[in-house]
């Protein structure tokens, strides 16, 4: 099983943003510092500003949300998805684009991190 950890500024409208708009199931929540969600065989560790993966590096370096690593989901349907997410207010950092392997667009959670949602050709 994928793990990956996600750096946000705001757990809880994290938290809904994954389980209402992407299907994630929340596992746990640390309050206000961390909280672990699951879709399929991917876990997603989600750090708040609290949690120990946002304190400062040795060399003063913060970690901060909002950068270009990115988790993919495969779907079914890309353009009624991304219809609905429009819809319901999410952010896209990109247009659709068409490749040999498929389609793809990068959508963005409240505090900015790229989610890929793939259609396969």
């Amino acid at each position: 099983m994928a793990q990956v950890r996600y750096i946000v500024d705001d757990v809880d409208k994290a938290v809904a943003f994954y389980t209402e708009r992407l299907g994630f199931s929340l596992e746990q929540q640390f309050g206000p510092a961390m909280a672990i969600l699951q879709r399929d065989d991917l876990r997603l560790w989600l750090a708040g500003p609290m949690a120990s993966a946002s304190r400062p590096m040795a060399d003063g370096a913060q970690p901060v949300a909002g950068g270009w690593g990115r988790f993919v989901l495969s779907v079914d349907d890309l353009p009624a998805l991304v219809e609905r997410l429009r819809g319901e207010g999410v952010s896209f950092r990109s247009a659709m684009v068409e490749g040999p392997g498929g389609r793809q667009i990068l959508c963005e959670d409240p505090a900015g991190n790229i989610v890929e949602l793939f259609e396969a050709r």
